[in-house]
């Protein structure tokens, strides 16, 4: 038997049925999105924001506030027709028995008659069965709980979203009802709900109290047949600008009976409902734009302050108002930015110098510096050679400070123009200089600049070049001012005896870079050829040759992806032709070119080969002997039979191109009596137009030799151009 003291309040059933109210209201259709009342439209003219209507994103989803019907039911719950009461009597005598209250208010027991429970609240039904029992029975005990809840009938009327006969639960309150109804329109009122029963105002409800302060005093649980009213809203106020709530809110009506009922709203009260005065919002200033009837125009604007005299004044219908932002200036502080260690506002004092904002030099090491050092453990990536790594690491430990120059900002308040006030940092910081120790201002901006950020005098660029193969002490070295390829390496100690200068490679990566993006340029222009040849052979072909042109535009295509794969394959290397006499032996014989940053030379010993490529017999290397020619080599590799002769051409030891065409004497003898040096590489092409078909191709193509000697690419091109 259950205790009876379980069910001193009742629960109601959990899953509601097909018939059920919560079922009912999910039956129900979505409202259609509410077209803008006239003041939202205004408001929108006026301040170029669409403003939307304060707590109206509440009743975007309806069933958001459904009462929950699994909660117990309250004890002042008042029973009607269509409640389901379980009843358990114990004693003398045993009964179970679960009852729905008729529509005459009753339910019957056996043996008892008809019991009326209609009108009975819940706390009381205990007391109210066992009265009627103990007209027949004695000893006994009775439990009573509510089983399954009736639904009411309820209407909405007026300026609702969805008015109408609404089918709720009986544990529905007039709050939960207007959720259900969509809410008010947009040009219903939120401040002044009625709800009606027999034609008698049963309560007032402003839902702002709800809304902002979660008050639910007025809130009433609803009986069948109450009608709830929402009249048209009252006079509305916008408030927009640095408002995290900027809205469009209704204003109290002193005849109702909300918070402030019986006096005028105020613009504290307003703001209050959206958190009060934002510390993001200018307290000196805000703007009102108001609506003065019978004035000419009738809009006039005022300037008032947020404090307490302008929080109390009084809002009328129709006003506008913006709270203005506060400014971004910083009263008391001066900014340090550029190749500093910590770019950040610092707090200004009068009488505040640049030693005062940088005291010392490690303000101007920047995190780069100890990122770059700490990655130097880090074995994440492939570890470079130890030359490339040395240089690595000394070129990207942090960026160079431009000790000569750096710069104030400065905001002139009278012409309200920007100055620029340069000094030399070095000066400054370093030599503790007086004339450049220069006084700072509130709100000035202090930039130090590093070397890459202005090209400076090339006596004061940082050259780090490296050196290696046949000298006296392969490195890595600081270039001075001036200094010339001849002159490094005669401070290193000059060559070796193997050195071979003719053969001697000089990459510069500025040059590279150039190299590098005349090369895709020249990529992009040929795929841009190839793709308007296509589409001229494509527009010639005739009928009776369209059986073929499928295959013709695949086997062009095939040609044309091979050779601009090779052609990607292609990486520059910055490498400058020297042009030296091929009987360069010492330093005198270099150039005198003042090095850069970041230049590369290798001086290899004498090579004793000559090497043979592309379309011959025997593509090897070859011992070189004095007096050796082209010819020669051409009969050593011998010619296939796909060969290009008038093609072929000669890459140099130092990097330079010698074609046929450049040395063809009578009968071309005058290209094959060229004498090969050592470490030079003939290159014999293979002929491309080997079809008629195929010489738009030729003509598309541009002339190897060329390629190899604009771009600075040398033996390691040939291998890439062969494969």
């Amino acid at each position: 038997m259950w205790p009876i003291e379980d069910y001193s309040s009742a629960v109601t059933e959990r899953i509601p049925t097909a018939d059920s109210p919560a079922a009912a209201l999910r039956k129900r259709p979505t409202p259609a999105v509410q077209a803008p009342n006239q003041f939202q439209l205004f408001v929108k003219e006026s301040t170029g924001r669409n403003l939307p209507l304060y707590g109206s994103e509440l009743f975007d989803n309806a069933t958001a506030y459904n009462p929950d019907g699994s909660l117990p039911a309250p004890l002042n719950y008042i029973l009607g027709t269509g409640d389901e009461v379980r009843i358990h009597v114990n004693g003398l005598i045993d009964y179970a028995g679960t009852h729905t209250i008729d529509r005459n208010g009753t339910i019957n027991l056996p043996k008892v008659g008809n019991i009326a429970l209609a009108g009975v609240a819940l706390r009381d039904l205990e007391d109210f069965l066992r009265a009627n029992l103990s007209k027949v029975y004695a000893n006994f005990t009775v439990s009573a709980i509510l089983g399954r809840q009736r639904s009411i009938q309820v209407y909405v009327v007026g300026q609702a979203k969805d008015p109408g006969t609404h089918q709720l639960s009986s544990f529905s309150t007039l709050i939960s009802a207007l959720f259900a109804s969509g809410g008010p329109s947009a040009t219903g009122s939120m401040r002044n709900i009625s709800l009606l029963r027999s034609g008698k105002k049963i309560s007032s409800l402003d839902l702002y109290d709800f809304i902002a302060r979660g008050d639910k005093s007025r809130d009433v649980a609803l009986q069948p047949g109450d009608v709830i009213v929402i009249p048209p809203a009252g006079p509305r106020v916008a408030v927009s600008g640095a408002f995290d709530q900027a809205a469009i809110y209704e204003l109290q009506d002193p005849r109702g009976s909300g918070s402030n009922s019986g006096s005028a709203t105020r613009l504290g009260d307003i703001l209050g409902l959206g958190g009060g005065v934002p510390v993001l919002a200018k307290v000196q200033s805000a703007l009102i734009e108001r609506i003065v009837p019978g004035s000419l125009p009738p809009r006039q604007a005022q300037r008032i302050s947020l404090d307490a005299a302008g929080l109390a004044q009084p809002l009328r219908d129709g006003d506008v108002i913006t709270l203005l932002p506060i400014s971004n200036e910083i009263g008391n502080a001066v900014t340090l930015q550029g190749a500093v260690a910590e770019p950040l506002r610092y707090p200004w004092f009068a009488g505040m110098r640049v030693l005062d904002l940088i005291p010392e030099r490690d303000a101007l090491i920047t995190p780069d510096y100890y990122r770059s050092k700490n990655l130097l453990v880090q074995t994440l990536a492939p570890e470079p050679k130890a030359g490339e790594k040395i240089s690595r690491r000394i070129q990207g430990l942090g960026e160079q400070i431009n000790w000569e120059y750096a710069v104030i900002e400065r905001l002139d308040n009278k012409s309200l123009t920007s100055q620029l006030i340069p000094f030399n940092l070095g000066l400054a910081i370093l030599q503790k200089d007086a004339a450049n120790n220069l006084e700072l201002k509130a709100g000035d901006v202090v930039t130090v600049l590093s070397q890459s950020d202005l090209r400076l005098p090339t006596e004061r660029q940082r050259r780090l070049v490296r050196v290696e193969g046949e000298v006296a002490a392969p490195g890595i070295y600081e270039a001075l001012a001036g200094e010339t390829l001849p002159q490094l390496v005669r401070r290193i100690g000059g060559l070796m005896p193997q050195a071979y200068v003719y053969g001697l490679e000089f990459s510069r990566e500025s040059v590279r870079a150039r190299q590098q993006d005349s090369l895709d340029q020249l990529i992009r222009r040929l795929d841009a050829q190839y793709q308007s040849a296509a589409a001229t052979l494509g527009a010639n072909l005739g009928a009776d040759r369209a059986a073929s042109a499928q295959q013709l535009q695949q086997q062009q295509q095939a040609q044309q992806k091979s050779q601009l794969d090779r052609l990607k394959a292609l990486k520059s290397n910055g490498r400058i032709a020297l042009e030296l006499d091929t009987t360069a032996r010492t330093l005198a014989d270099l150039p005198s070119l003042p090095l850069e940053d970041g230049d590369h030379v290798t001086i290899p010993a004498v090579p004793s080969f000559v090497a043979a490529v592309g379309s011959v017999n025997n593509e090897n290397v070859f011992i070189h002997k004095s007096g050796k020619t082209v010819g020669d080599i051409f009969r050593s590799a011998g010619l296939s039979e796909d060969a290009e002769p008038d093609q072929a051409f000669v890459l140099r030891a130092d990097g330079s191109i010698v074609a046929r065409r450049d040395r063809s004497g009578l009968f071309g003898g005058g290209f094959e009596s060229l004498a090969v040096m050592p470490g030079d590489t003939v290159v014999v092409p293979a002929q491309l137009d080997r079809e008629s078909k195929y010489n738009f191709i030729t003509r598309a193509v541009k002339d190897w030799t060329q390629i190899l000697a604009n771009f600075g690419l040398g033996a390691a091109a040939i291998k890439t151009l062969r494969n």
